[in-house]
């Protein structure tokens, strides 16, 4: 019995170890995916004005705004193999680059 179950707990982590992700890195999703458009565009990065309201919606409705595009944003900012998490990542960093 407790062989069965050292065995499983053993498999356990061994398969479970692969399924953790690495945290997404904000500034570098916002480098590859986002600069390109926010240095030169509004919201710019950096602009307390034009962030402020938008840091008030809260991230899960930036995020939201992302994943479906807005207004010349198309959907994931064009970065359609963006995951969530990346995305989220990438708001985050913006946003926090407004305060």
């Amino acid at each position: 019995m407790k062989l069965g179950l050292a065995v499983v707990a053993g498999m356990a982590v061994l398969f479970g170890s692969g399924q953790i992700a690495a945290a997404a890195d904000g500034k570098a999703v916002y480098d590859k995916s986002c600069g390109g458009c926010h240095n030169a565009m509004a919201p710019k990065l950096g602009d307390k004005a034009a962030w402020g309201p938008l840091a008030k919606k809260g991230t899960d409705a930036l995020v939201a705004s992302v994943v479906k595009g807005k207004g010349a944003m198309p959907p994931k900012g064009g970065a359609a193999s963006s995951s969530d998490a990346d995305i989220k990542a990438a708001v985050e960093y913006m946003v926090r680059q407004a305060k």
